[in-house]
């Protein structure tokens, strides 16, 4: 039984093997010097996030969970990091923010900037709604 390629044919293929062998090297080193942009949250975030979870703007769910942190149950770092992401109480505290985030992607996929999407946050409560002069939650002012 004969070898089904040529002498030519099999050194061009192993070439072609040796040149994307060297590229995905190249592309390991390079991903190797990439620094993540951020390396999760620090310890101002942790303090902002338990104070807004302890706020009277906070849903019911994210107070008791804030709760459960404050009495040494779990800490921030253990929700943020995902070690308590099988916790009922994280989970409903985690769902009960689901509208708000869904908003903001859809914000984003509308092509709003994303720095303008989270310094907007919760939509402010509209006023008495039967007076157009009144702000809104869509704008500063009605005109």
């Amino acid at each position: 039984m004969t070898f089904p390629y040529d002498k030519a044919r099999l050194d061009a293929l192993v070439a072609d093997v040796e040149a994307r062998m060297a590229d995905v090297e190249k592309v390991s080193r390079q991903a190797s010097q990439v620094q993540p942009r951020s390396r999760g949250l620090s310890q101002a975030d942790f303090a902002e996030l338990s104070r807004f979870a302890n706020s009277s703007a906070a849903p019911r769910e994210l107070k008791e969970l804030a709760r459960r942190v404050d009495a040494g149950e779990m800490s921030w770092e253990d929700v943020a990091s995902g070690r308590a992401a099988n916790d009922e109480g994280v989970q409903r505290a985690l769902q009960s923010g689901i509208p708000d985030l869904q908003r903001a992607y859809t914000a984003i996929q509308e092509g709003n900037d994303p720095e303008d999407v989270i310094s907007a946050g919760t939509p402010r409560p509209s006023g008495r709604g039967d007076d157009d002069d009144e702000p809104n939650k869509f704008t500063e002012d009605a005109w």
